[in-house]
């Protein structure tokens, strides 16, 4: 067993779309795991985190209580562009955030609030995936649209910055000077990391842009949106759960939205669903090779990148234009980072 004593005892908790994935890690310097696991909420329409909180403290008993405990949060908003301590102020700023990434942002905070009653006194770490991208250059973080409303942190934001963070972490000495990160899973994004530092990504100013993906619809004209809600019965909400929830993967194969599933339904329209994704992930790494200028490596990871060999063998073949490019798959360790980052700042 890993002794812990003089160590900071991190419980790393990363909330997705689709699961909750958690870890006691200790730390001094680097995260070493002494336990952990997922809990799929993809279909748990739930909203009691004091039951997942449950679960994962059944899965701790016999370990250290945790000193310090460090969140995922998808958006920090236009005011919060580094992993920082959780007090009230930033609490505000996250609740004021969730209206760029509705999705993730209330369950985070109710996760956030379901730890502290369960772990009263016990310092808590926002992490926030757009943490990664906030030195973004001007050319890549400004929207096409009028400038006045910059002012209200409409820009390109950028998410999967922790797994970002981990794979730079992980190539260390072998980064090269160009690479090309895919963060393929239920949410899949493409960023070009120049020198270890973002320049430009494939999601913007929310989670749903970028690569079509298992339920959002990723780029899309914005003259179908504006169709839809001008032609059809359809509002702004329903509009969101289309954008975000019925569309990508889902809405093409009519099925699912899990490659897995996909792969083995062999349909028509669930092979039409996994082709458009390999052509939208090759289109994006395509766009982040020209912000860098070429490319010297591309790193596949997330659930699809690290395990579906047929969608690393398509992108493979849709870039294989590109020579000399190295393809290197990598595991996303968001949860490590989350652990490094908490440790540093409890």
């Amino acid at each position: 067993m890993v002794t812990v004593e003089g160590r900071a005892v991190v419980l790393a908790l990363n909330s997705g779309s689709s699961s909750l994935k958690y870890g006691l890690y200790a730390v001094d310097p680097e995260p070493v795991l002494l336990v952990g696991g997922t809990i799929e909420t993809l279909d748990d329409d739930s909203d009691d985190h004091a039951r997942f909180l449950d679960t994962i403290e059944t899965a701790l008993k016999g370990w250290p209580t945790p000193t310090v405990i460090g969140h995922r949060i998808v958006h920090g908003g236009p005011h919060r562009h580094a992993h920082c301590r959780i007090d009230d102020a930033v609490m505000a700023d996250m609740e004021a955030a969730c209206a760029f990434a509705p999705l993730h942002g209330p369950a985070s905070l109710a996760l956030i609030r379901a730890a502290g009653a369960r772990y009263p006194g016990v310092p808590q770490v926002a992490c926030f995936d757009t943490a990664f991208h906030a030195g973004m250059p001007d050319v890549a973080k400004t929207l096409p649209i009028p400038r006045a409303y910059q002012a209200a942190g409409v820009r390109r934001y950028g998410f999967h910055g922790l797994s970002c963070e981990s794979i730079v972490r992980q190539l260390g000495g072998d980064m090269p000077a160009r690479l090309v990160i895919a963060h393929l899973g239920n949410g899949a994004s493409v960023t070009a990391v120049r020198d270890g530092r973002s320049i430009d990504t494939s999601m913007g100013l929310t989670p749903s842009g970028g690569v079509m993906m298992a339920t959002r619809t990723g780029d899309i004209d914005p003259g179908v949106l504006l169709y839809l809600l001008r032609e059809t019965e359809l509002d702004a909400k329903a509009l969101a759960t289309l954008v975000d929830h019925a569309a990508g993967m889902t809405g093409i194969s009519g099925l699912s939205g899990d490659m897995r599933v996909l792969r083995a339904a062999a349909t028509e329209d669930a092979d039409l669903a996994i082709r458009m994704f390999e052509r939208s992930v090759c289109k994006q790494v395509a766009a982040m090779i020209a912000s860098l200028g070429g490319a010297d490596m591309l790193v596949l990871t997330g659930g699809i990148g690290e395990n579906d060999r047929l969608t690393g063998r398509a992108v493979r073949d849709g870039l294989a234009w590109m020579s000399g490019l190295e393809i290197r798959i990598l595991p996303s360790q968001e949860d490590a980072q989350i652990a490094l980052h908490a440790g540093v700042l409890a």
